[in-house]
């Protein structure tokens, strides 16, 4: 998650700006997790892509009264698009992946049952998290139930669909992404909108119009860094830190931690402040700094995440209701998530750049080679398509690289279902090392464990 603007509302169809040109051929589209936020806005964006030749939506989630509900939904968008799409809708994958063209991955496992448990025990240690589900031990243990269900998704794909490309929204990340690139051979790409979202953010602050801006950002999944920030007449920076530096300004008080560590590090990073601060070891471990550098809701509340996730999940269900029931209007506008101009970009072989999740295979040269990189990506014909950033400035590379390590070895506990290496990976975390003993970190995962047990299995 990223703090991000908000879309203007938009009531008429079809408005969603697109590349030249018309697809040649039908496609097959299949949502994993179609209860999830992800299915409304991506599918919408899917059918506001110019010159669309239709195919079929696929629809897959293990809950069949989430899964009726968004299939009423996209039934719905599509009626209204005028479009030649027909809809599928299924609570077993193996029924829709053969023929595949694109999977999009939002799937959630068992979140509703342990986000408690992910958050509360350890707290009982003093490792207070914001949101926890990308790293730290919240982030650790939605790995270890999340990346097995991905990998035999994978397994599945290989099988059915082994061309199709697999666009990954869910989290954790960057070990979602690792797993898969150690683990797989279907082609995929970790998606998040911390980049877009952040640069219109600091286009704002700064005063300047987003069409004017030009950016460098590269490192890791909510750790990437805008080593450059340029507007016409040269770098925004210097009017950035001028704000940052002013304690009391919109910019700081709205992003206490991100302007805080551009102060000290050199350079504005892609996550909220709130989030950010798990992947740190500076901010969250003791009380008087929890109190001097965070505040409200993704600016960095304790329990944040497990506090309001299971509301947020409700609302979204009940707008859903308030759309069928035309009490809301179908929000028309194409968002600048990735997913559906990748499509768009690969049918009609037209150049688009993103910033995926892949496998560092030299794309940055100072961070690990067997690690996952966040980095810009060329689009076409060919697919998604990486390219190489160099090297960090070596404090920002020295943060990034202070998460890879956890990250390389929860990946690997999640592939072998190890707990010993899901110890050694909290043990490396930058935040939970910072507030406790190995001692401490053993017992926190063993008690973790012990109260998940019912949702590990193998492990």
């Amino acid at each position: 998650m990223t703090s991000t603007e908000s879309h203007d509302q938009h009531s008429k169809p079809m408005e969603g700006i697109g590349l030249p040109g018309e697809i040649s051929r039908p496609l097959n589209i299949t949502m994993l997790g179609a209860g999830s936020f992800f299915a409304y806005a991506i599918l919408r964006d899917v059918l506001t892509i110019p010159g669309n030749r239709g195919g079929e939506l696929r629809l897959v989630d293990i809950d069949e009264k989430r899964l009726r509900l968004c299939e009423k939904l996209i039934l719905k968008m599509v009626a209204d698009s005028g479009q030649e799409w027909t809809v599928r809708a299924s609570t077993d994958r193996l029924e829709v992946l053969a023929g595949t063209d694109y999977i999009i991955n939002s799937i959630e496992v068992f979140g509703m049952e342990c986000v408690r448990h992910d958050n509360d025990i350890p707290l009982k240690y003093g490792v207070s998290q914001n949101i926890g589900d990308t790293i730290g031990p919240g982030g650790l243990f939605k790995a270890l139930r999340t990346v097995p269900e991905y990998l035999a998704i994978l397994r599945d794909c290989e099988r059915l669909c082994p061309r199709a490309w697999v666009l990954n929204y869910t989290n954790p990340m960057s070990i979602m992404c690792l797993a898969a690139s150690r683990a797989s051979t279907m082609r995929t790409v970790g998606l998040c909108h911390s980049v877009q979202g952040t640069s219109r953010m600091l286009a704002r602050h700064a005063d300047t119009e987003y069409e004017k801006v030009q950016w460098q950002c590269a490192g890791i999944n909510h750790l990437a860094w805008f080593t450059e920030f340029n507007g016409p007449s040269g770098s925004l920076y210097p009017a950035l830190f001028a704000k940052a530096e002013d304690r009391a300004s919109e910019f700081a008080v709205a992003e206490p931690i991100r302007t805080d560590m551009m102060l000290h590090f050199g350079a504005f990073i892609t996550e909220s402040s709130g989030h950010l601060s798990e992947y740190l070891p500076y901010y969250r471990k003791r009380k008087d700094l929890l109190e001097k550098y965070t505040d409200s809701g993704y600016r960095g509340e304790e329990s944040f995440y497990a506090n309001n996730w299971p509301t947020w999940r409700q609302g979204q269900d009940d707008r859903r209701l308030r759309i069928l029931s035309g009490e809301e209007q179908i929000d028309w506008k194409r968002s600048y998530e990735y997913g559906s101009w990748i499509i768009e970009s690969i049918e009609k072989n037209q150049p688009f750049v993103i910033h995926g999740n892949v496998a560092n295979h030299g794309f940055i040269d100072n961070l690990p080679q067997d690690g996952c990189v966040e980095v810009a990506c060329l689009v076409d014909q060919n697919g998604v398509q990486p390219t190489r950033f160099g090297s960090l400035p070596k404090q920002m590379a020295a943060i990034c690289d202070s998460n890879m390590g956890m990250f390389d070895l929860a990946a690997q506990a999640c592939i072998e279902k190890s707990k010993t290496l899901a110890e050694y990976a909290l043990m490396l975390d930058p935040l939970t090392s910072a507030v406790c003993s190995p001692a401490e970190i053993r017992a926190m995962t063993k008690e973790l464990f012990a109260a998940e047990a019912d949702y590990l299995p193998g492990f």
